[in-house]
């Protein structure tokens, strides 16, 4: 029945016969072990045999007098025991079974293989000493269980700092358990970090395990922590603080073995003066601080950048970019990057969709970049290309040269930089925000 479907099945009478079978070429999926063998016990051959290939999968054979055995293997690692006499059609079921779970932990294996490749220090692509800095701080910190603080602008890459922090610990066989706190509302989120119980609040038709839970284990990675309202801010800071929590609509105490990662694209110290953000929330979150740099701080990684994504999306979307001239390379490194790598990243997919082949020229890049040289060096050089430009895109790109020096001029005193432009400190600070400018974090990692 075994070889009907499709199965490569061999037999062995007695344990040494069957270790010599063991030692070919190819792994035993499934072994099915009779408990009481000639020459030895069943369990002693399991033992042997999982030495060898961990990954096999042993279902035990055994009658009544010896079940208590047979339970002792399944804790020893057996997947399941059959008694004697069997149905044959309940050893076919669990056979079944046994293949089919040996197969998702070879996929879920196959997983973690390929997010630890993913996720290694080399996908972190720079050779500037900004991002350097960034590196030998995750190096430092990924084996310690100590909360972690990522701030930087938004686009910045906080999410793959986490997850490099997470692959690189002891804790990367474990779950990475991310949760955005400004993308779900807040009479939501409580229930997303903590779980609930059914009927907790209306909608609640069943009981549901929070982040913090499904993280245990693992990392749980707090993205956008300073959105939090000031009610949640007390329940995650006694997570925090004991590990544990109660469910929405429960008394009992969860406790979960998790690290926490949190991260912010705002000043989270100004956020404490201004009474927005708890002070003993933010230095328990504040144990080890990561600044990933602006894009624009960075502008020597741009060449590199460029390439690392050219060949993600020529081979994911089948195309063939082979590089970028010197005069379109020169706007990019030129352009302010509001948006930072997120936005270069989606440059380039768009490039080599509409591209394809070849390489880039200034004539393919959208106007906004072009005129992003002369807008970030010398506001009075204006030139018209002879293609012409959009008139929009280049006023914009002007105003956020004009904002940016002026900041840069000031220390980023708005107050100041709002004077020198002759702006309103409100509109200008409206300016700042829609923008996405953020000034360099004081506290840099060394």
């Amino acid at each position: 029945m075994l070889d009907r479907k499709g199965l490569n099945v061999i037999t062995a009478n007695k344990i040494e016969e069957a270790k010599v079978l063991c030692q070919g070429d190819s792994p035993v999926d499934l072994a099915i072990v009779d408990l009481n063998l000639p020459d030895g016990d069943g369990i002693e051959f399991m033992t042997y045999l999982k030495s060898l290939t961990p990954a096999t999968e042993v279902i035990i054979l055994t009658g009544h007098a010896t079940i208590e055995s047979a339970i002792r293997a399944t804790q020893k690692g057996a997947f399941h025991f059959v008694t004697k006499p069997f149905n044959l059609e309940e050893l076919m079921s669990l056979i079944e079974k046994a293949l089919t779970h040996k197969k998702l932990q070879q996929e879920n294996q196959q997983l973690r293989s390929e997010l630890n490749k993913k996720y290694k220090f080399d996908q972190i692509i720079g050779t500037s000493d900004q991002i350097q800095n960034v590196l030998r701080m995750i190096e430092r910190v990924a084996d310690s269980d100590s909360t972690v603080l990522v701030t930087g602008e938004s686009g910045t890459g906080k999410e793959l700092i986490a997850r490099a922090i997470h692959y690189n610990s002891s804790r990367a066989q474990g779950p990475f358990v991310p949760i955005n706190c400004g993308a779900i509302p807040s009479e939501l989120l409580e229930s997303e970090l903590f779980g609930h119980m059914k009927g907790a609040f209306t909608g609640a038709i069943a009981n549901r395990v929070g982040r913090f839970e499904m993280a245990d284990g693992g990392t749980i990675f707090l993205d956008e922590i300073g959105d939090l309202e000031p009610s949640l801010q007390v329940k995650l800071l006694r997570a925090l603080q004991e590990r544990s929590f109660e469910p929405v609509g429960s008394t009992k105490t969860v406790s979960v073995n998790v690290r926490v990662i949190a991260a912010t694209n705002l000043n989270l110290e100004e956020a404490v003066e201004n009474g927005k953000f708890r002070e003993d929330l933010f230095y328990r979150l504040n144990v080890i601080p990561i600044t990933v740099p602006a894009l624009r701080e960075r502008k020597s990684d741009i060449p590199m950048l460029l390439n690392h994504f050219m060949d993600i999306f020529n081979k994911t979307k089948g195309r063939g970019l082979t590089g970028i001239t010197s005069d379109a390379l020169d706007c990019l490194v030129n352009y302010p990057w509001p948006g930072n790598i997120r936005e270069l990243e989606n440059l380039v997919e768009r490039m080599t969709i509409l591209k394809g082949q070849g390489q880039v020229d200034i004539s393919d890049l959208p106007l906004k970049y072009k005129s992003g040289k002369t807008a970030s060096t010398e506001i009075g050089g204006l030139e018209i290309p002879d293609v012409g430009m959009d008139f929009n895109s280049a006023v914009d790109a002007y105003e956020n040269a004009l904002i940016l020096k002026a900041l840069e001029k000031t220390g980023w005193n708005r107050n100041q930089a709002a004077a020198l432009l002759r702006l309103n400190r409100t509109t200008l600070v409206e300016k700042i925000k829609k923008k996405g400018l953020t000034p360099p974090n004081e506290i840099t990692p060394t």
